[in-house]
């Protein structure tokens, strides 16, 4: 019996924490076509990945030299939020390691959308519809800034996609819906549950 007080006093200690949770994206150094298609997307290499902590207001970059840093972060994390993490930044990621790698929950806006819709929007077409702003660019800016030795532009380029998938995932979470120009332009209200 006194052990038994002794373990529950012990537990009861214990503090209680908030789960964490981390946005997050990356940009490569290739693009698909140069690494053979879709089919090799782990040879794509980070150029640079960003995490944002919401309940901080604190971004991280890493480069490619801190990948390691990078993956311990996610896996350390109780949840991870982004957009086609699933199929694209995850797979990059796994190049990176010879063993599976395992992340925490993570809510890959682009799969519930694309369950919703049918098809796969991007991500400046929900920004623009539910914020009413526009990305800074696309990938393929990304990795010519990359080669040309502008790593200051890709970084300001993927804090900012990561900055409006925050405010993309705050909106519907807020609100449990999102907004999507669909492909003739028509703005659609999408219900959501993250």
């Amino acid at each position: 019996m006194g052990q038994f007080l002794v373990l529950w006093y012990n537990l009861s200690l214990q503090t209680y924490r908030d789960p964490t949770m981390l946005v997050f994206d990356l940009e490569t150094q290739q693009t698909f076509d140069e690494v053979g298609g879709r089919a090799y997307i782990r040879r794509l290499q980070i150029s640079v990945g960003v995490t944002y902590d919401p309940e901080q207001n604190l971004y991280r970059v890493y480069t490619e030299k801190e990948v390691a840093d990078l993956i311990a972060a996610l896996q350390t994390t109780d949840q991870v939020v982004g957009y086609n993490l699933y199929n694209f930044d995850y797979e990059v990621l796994q190049g990176y390691s010879p063993q599976w790698l395992t992340f925490p929950p993570t809510v890959d806006m682009l799969v519930h959308l694309e369950r919703a819709l049918g098809w796969r929007p991007k991500l400046d077409d929900v920004v623009a519809a539910t914020l009413g702003e526009r990305k800074s660019g696309d990938g393929l800016d990304a990795v010519r800034w990359f080669r040309r030795g502008r790593l200051d532009l890709v970084i300001e380029y993927c804090k900012k996609d990561v900055e409006v998938t925050w405010k993309v995932y705050d909106f519907g979470r807020r609100n449990r819906y999102v907004r999507v120009f669909d492909r003739r332009y028509a703005l659609r209200k999408v219900p959501v549950a993250w």
